[in-house]
C-alpha cells in the first residue's frame, strides 16, 4: 500500500466523520448560542440551563439523521472492504 493510498483513505475517513458528526455539532451549536443569548437577554445565570435543551436537541437530531449517517458509515465501510479485498 502506497503512501497516497492510505492518504486516500484518511481523507476519505475524515470526509466522513465530517458528514456523521457535522449536522449534530451544528445543532448542538444553534441550540447553544440560542440558549445563551436567551441567558443574556434575561439576566439568567444558571451555568446548568444550557445542558438539558442540547441534550434534547442532539438527541431528536441523532433520531432524526440516523439513517443518513448509517447509510454514510456503511458506504465508507463498504469502500474499505472493497481496498482490503483487492489488495491495496
Amino acid at each position: 500500500m502506497t503512501g497516497l493510498a492510505i492518504l486516500d483513505i484518511a481523507r476519505d475517513g475524515i470526509v466522513t466523520f465530517l458528514k456523521v458528526a457535522g449536522p449534530l455539532m451544528i445543532v448542538a451549536l444553534i441550540v447553544g448560542l440560542a440558549v445563551s443569548l436567551f441567558q443574556a437577554l434575561t439576566q439568567i445565570q444558571e451555568q446548568t440551563l444550557i445542558y438539558v435543551p442540547k441534550i434534547v436537541a442532539v438527541f431528536a437530531a441523532l433520531l432524526f439523521m440516523l439513517p443518513f449517517m448509517g447509510d454514510a458509515l456503511a458506504s465508507y465501510m463498504g469502500r474499505i472492504a472493497e481496498r482490503i479485498a483487492s489488495g491495496g
